[in-house]
């Protein structure tokens, strides 16, 4: 059983728990998520499926798309509704000055992520010194926000946008970062993540109605990438880890194939193959 999911977290229970959830409806231990999605998200989850778990570092770098709710005149510890309130201002923006910010933030920038998240500072989580007390000391990282929308008003002071951005955004921090630029406080209520990379949330699949047969091949998962079929008596060269030398093999990242069978994710270097997701071989 080796291939990618995608599945449909609820909201309320963390992606570690929705990944063992998956292990108990699939029966099957190799199973790992694609990219964390906070407690209070829902939507979209990625799981890899036995070998297609070795693909975590390919799908954690695809773009996504969320849908989330802020709320203006208010902030937490945690930049969302799960966390304790630390600030309120009667500084509102109205709807179409909140619209008219949007623009600013579209395009390559820094960004600060939230004290509560899972950036590794000195080797420990930054929500682990949060909950201590302490302030982690968070580096500002380069992210790309391709699209950002306002979709609708769901509450007093609360509107719904879409955002489109690279891996790594931290959407709380696009909340603090949109209200601050408009001297105000926000923090966000919900959210939901409707894609990543190729997959979207109207194909993605419950919890409670996972079965083996449903689980997407890695054929399938990866038939957006370029493909290299190596010459069938290159097979024993390129699965002992010998470099193969080729100048038919496309530019940057592709599958690379050998009598018709998926070896992994290569590129090439130096003229020749070099694999850097192996995707061949028996998981016990």
């Amino acid at each position: 059983m080796n291939g990618i999911l995608n599945v449909y977290k609820p909201s309320g229970i963390s992606s570690a728990a929705a990944v063992g959830k998956v292990r108990r409806a699939l029966g099957y231990r190799h199973v790992g998520h694609m990219g964390t999605l906070d407690p209070i998200g829902e939507g979209v989850l990625l799981v890899g499926v036995g070998k297609g778990a070795r693909l975590f570092d390919y799908y954690l770098g695809k773009s996504k798309t969320y849908e989330a709710a802020f709320r203006f005149g208010i902030t937490s510890d945690t930049l969302d509704i799960t966390g304790n309130v630390t600030e309120k201002t009667d500084n509102i923006p109205d709807e179409r000055t909140i619209k008219d910010a949007l623009n600013k933030f579209i395009g390559v920038q820094e960004q600060l992520p939230p004290a509560y998240s899972a950036k590794s500072v000195g080797g420990v989580r930054a929500y682990e010194l949060a909950r201590k007390g302490l302030a982690p000391e968070l580096k500002p990282a380069v992210i790309t926000v391709n699209r950002f929308d306002m979709i609708k008003t769901v509450g007093e002071n609360e509107y719904l946008f879409r955002i489109d951005c690279s891996a790594g955004t931290y959407i709380r921090s696009l909340c603090r970062d949109l209200a601050e630029s408009l001297g105000s406080l926000a923090l966000m209520t919900s959210i939901k993540r409707t894609r990543c990379g190729t997959f979207f949330v109207e194909n993605s699949v419950k919890i409670e109605n996972i079965t083996p047969d449903i689980v997407l091949s890695l054929d399938d998962a990866l038939s957006e990438m370029p493909r290299f079929d190596a010459p069938d008596e290159a097979y024993k060269t390129i699965i002992n880890g010998v470099p193969y030398k080729t100048e038919l093999a496309p530019e940057g990242d592709f599958t690379l194939y050998c009598r018709n069978e998926l070896i992994g994710i290569a590129r090439v270097q130096s003229s020749c193959i070099k694999i850097k997701t192996y995707l061949k071989g028996d998981l016990k």
